[in-house]
């Protein structure tokens, strides 16, 4: 089989140019030879060229120029100079130039071929990645995005907007709502699509790891540092860097995080030389802020330079037309990855999950999904497919206080919604008298209502 690559050689030497091109040929390399730099780059402009391998010294065009012309030309060709004249100040202008390498003459073929080879390699890989990147983008872009309600539409018209602006974004919403899922989207819509998007979530580590990680540490900076380490902002450069529950970070390292948003700089932990990042930050939260402030463990002025553009994103119960796309969405996804012909819900199991309230939100949904289609003994899934907790009834394992996996927020919703209904019951409705069994104001009573989804 033919070799993909195009090489150019370019060559005032005869007999060099001769030797090249057979031995080339003979690997059956789609070959171009030229007698000056001129020539060459008039048969570049208008063929496609994958390797220039390029005499150094030449009369008209040297070396140096043509590897500059051709890299004004296309960017991607990789360019090889061959100099009878090695020498180390060579080498380093070759090289700083943006040349792949350089081979001195006369040319060990054997050598030539293995550096060919390592850039066939060099050039396979980089499409596989420009392939994966691609991939990812089409997979993170907003329209891959999963909903149809209003509430989700105002999301993504908002994300949308802000994606081309180089403005801070701070996404709110409960855990398991996508907040990640929007930032990736916000990250592939913008111009830095192609450089690093980086993640970090401050609640997976301790107190006494945040400042290293976002930051780095340089060799001996504290017990176990045993060498140099580049931190999220470092490998964020150029790019965007994703801090999820940016409200766990402690003060300390909110002034760090706050210099570096401000005037792009930062330093390893135990460094002392200023670092400059040029990161865009997108930061997460399902804390309120607002009352972190107020308790002074929150900075307002970091609060402010997040929170240029504030993202909401509704949990899933408010937003209950979006649950048969998901539902659907999750059957094709798990049915695919499970090899399994699972082609949707039964009624029954259908009208169960809709009515659930899913205190995880998206998350909790899309693994009662995978769940359910790995249980699944039929084509449809089941009401028996479905996990205990998507029972209405189960509430009373959310108020059960030593039962702790649902955590603080939702137990506390749960005992408010339940002394709530309670009080409406035994006032046959009335919000009024509803209002002083509770010892609140009717108005309170309505907002609280309409907080909580009831009706």
């Amino acid at each position: 089989m033919p070799s993909e690559m195009t090489i150019l050689i370019i060559d005032d030497e005869e007999t060099q140019l001769k030797s090249l091109e057979s031995f080339l040929k003979r690997r059956e390399f789609q070959t171009y030879t030229a007698r000056e730099g001129e020539s060459g780059y008039e048969i570049a402009r208008k063929n496609t060229i994958d390797l220039v391998l390029s005499d150094y010294r030449m009369p008209g065009w040297n070396g140096l120029v043509v590897l500059r012309k051709m890299k004004e030309l296309n960017p991607e060709i990789d360019l090889v100079i061959m100099t009878a004249y090695g020498s180390i100040e060579d080498a380093v202008e070759i090289m700083k130039a943006g040349a792949y390498d350089y081979l001195t003459k006369p040319i060990d073929l054997d050598e030539l071929e293995n550096l060919i080879n390592r850039i066939k390699e060099k050039r396979l890989l980089l499409r596989e990645n420009k392939l994966l990147k691609e991939q990812l983008r089409e997979k993170f872009k907003f329209e891959a995005i999963i909903s149809q309600s209003g509430e989700m539409e105002e999301v993504l018209n908002t994300a949308g907007r802000v994606a081309a602006s180089k403005a801070s974004v701070l996404i709110r919403g409960e855990s398991g709502t996508g907040k990640e899922l929007i930032a990736r989207a916000i990250h592939f819509a913008s111009d830095r699509k192609s450089k690093p998007f980086v993640v970090v979530n401050v609640a997976a580590l301790s107190e006494n790891l945040i400042e290293s990680e976002l930051f780095g540490h340089e060799k001996g900076a504290f017990t176990g540092a045993s060498q140099k380490r580049t931190g999220r902002f470092e490998q964020a450069d150029v790019g965007t860097l994703f801090i999820d529950e940016v409200g766990d970070i402690p003060l300390p390292v909110q002034v760090k995080l706050l210099r570096a948003i401000q005037f792009g700089e930062i330093e390893r932990v135990g460094g002392t030389t200023p670092i400059h990042v040029d990161v865009r930050i997108i930061a997460a939260t399902h804390r309120n802020l607002e009352e972190l402030i107020q308790s002074q463990v929150f900075r307002s002025d970091l609060y402010y330079r997040l929170n240029v553009v504030t993202i909401q994103i509704p949990p899933l119960r408010s937003r209950r037309s979006d649950l048969p796309v998901l539902i659907d969405h999750f059957i094709r996804k798990y049915s695919e990855i499970n090899q399994k012909k699972v082609s949707g819900i039964s009624n029954e199991a259908r009208d169960k999950l809709m009515k659930y309230d899913f205190p995880g939100n998206v998350r909790e949904l899309e693994n009662i999904i995978e769940r359910a289609v790995i249980m699944a003994r039929g084509e449809y899934i089941a009401i028996a497919d479905l996990p205990q907790q998507t029972n209405v009834f189960t509430e009373s394992a959310l108020l059960d206080p030593v039962q702790l996996q649902d955590g603080h927020e939702a137990k506390m919703k749960a005992f408010e919604k339940e002394m709530i209904l309670k009080a409406l019951e035994e006032s046959k409705g009335n919000q009024s008298a509803a209002a002083r069994l509770l010892g609140i104001t009717e108005r309170h009573l309505r907002s609280r209502l309409e907080k909580l989804g009831l009706k």
